[in-house]
């Protein structure tokens, strides 16, 4: 498949620029399995607060725990120009590699003065990106006080004191992305309460989500689109976890494309091992899933690998039907918009 074949015309009204006001009021846009009760309806339009309806006792939760970095940085060049900063990964205490948003890119040697007047040095280019080392502090200590949160370009506003909890889910624990595994977003301390009451269990992966979520594939064959690189960890408990809900029948449910893709890196020997290290694995229809039964994911971007890892999982024409769907009803899209429930489509 091309690119070109996941477009779909989106009205900018419909990106979500704010959070509702309760994180469980989204709405949720459940995919029918052909085998329900009703397969001549291809979905529902649902509030997210009905997730405990869709699942069963027994099944699994997969939640990412990653935690955003407060990445986006401010400050000048010798020269005096303006210069923007996110923090892509940090490598050390006083080095990251960094994107820079400046009028010219800046030479080895240099350095960038923050806003709080820190200086940073840069090191070296590292393709796209630059390595950067901190002379009077720690990236961590400087994000930590003075950094911004690092909203999606698609979000045409400055971020606030809101974003500083809602860009951030109730699970956030291990910092290192610079984007929110969205799908987590949705989930409140009540619905919580509710998934535990009814016997559906959860553990959590680490996958730290990098600014490669929002690249644009550049070419059309899809097969030549390199992915770029995300860390992750799958550790033992969260393997024996999934082994006994198989064993007991229940399902596992990715919460969001990130733990999709970590749970498929550490099955891609066949079978589901502890993994921690990089993964660049594209997803796209051909693909055998080997460890999740179901996902909740919210909307994606037009011609995205996101929007085809999840048409790969669930049919190419039943996600462009649902994609026309959601748009037709005026659903929220994107970071901060609504959900989808999904099941896989079936082999034939």
């Amino acid at each position: 498949m091309r690119r070109s074949d996941f477009y779909y015309d989106l009205p900018p009204e419909l990106i979500a620029q704010y959070p509702l006001d309760h994180r469980s009021a989204s709405r949720l846009l459940a995919l029918n399995d052909s085998s329900g009760d009703d397969p001549g309806v291809a979905h529902r339009d649902l509030v997210f607060a009905d997730l405990p309806t869709l699942l069963r006792p027994n099944d699994l939760l997969v939640f990412n725990n990653t935690r955003v970095m407060r990445a986006r940085l401010f400050g000048r060049k010798a020269t005096g120009g303006h210069v923007e900063l996110l923090v892509e990964r940090l490598l050390g205490p006083e080095e990251a590699l960094v994107h820079i948003r400046a009028s010219k890119p800046p030479k080895a040697g240099s350095r960038i003065t923050l806003e709080v007047g820190l200086q940073a040095e840069v090191l070296r280019r590292e393709g796209g990106l630059f390595l950067l080392r901190l002379l009077q502090s720690t990236f961590m200590e400087v994000m930590a006080t003075h950094g911004h949160m690092p909203l999606p370009p698609y979000i045409r506003r400055s971020d606030d004191e809101t974003d500083d909890s809602r860009y951030q889910t109730l699970f956030a624990r291990e910092t290192g992305a610079i984007a929110a595994p969205t799908a987590g977003l949705h989930f409140d301390e009540r619905l919580l309460a509710e998934l535990d009451r009814r016997g559906v269990g959860r553990v959590e992966v680490t996958l730290h989500v990098g600014s490669g979520t929002f690249q644009p594939v550049r070419v059309d064959d899809l097969s030549q689109h390199v992915m770029h690189a995300e860390w992750l960890e799958v550790n033992e408990s969260v393997c024996e976890c999934i082994a006994e809900t198989r064993r007991a029948g229940g399902r596992v449910i990715a919460v969001g494309t990130t733990c999709v893709r970590s749970l498929e890196a550490a099955a891609a020997g066949g079978e589901l091992r502890p993994f921690r290290g990089e993964t660049r694995l594209f997803i796209r229809p051909g693909y055998r899933f080997r460890s999740v039964d179901a996902m909740i994911t919210n909307f994606h971007l037009p011609e995205s690998t996101l929007l085809v890892l999840v048409a790969a999982f669930a049919g190419y024409e039943r996600i462009m039907a649902a994609y026309r769907h959601a748009v037709a009803q005026r659903y929220r899209f994107f970071s901060y918009g609504d959900a989808m429930f999904l099941t896989p489509t079936r082999q034939g």
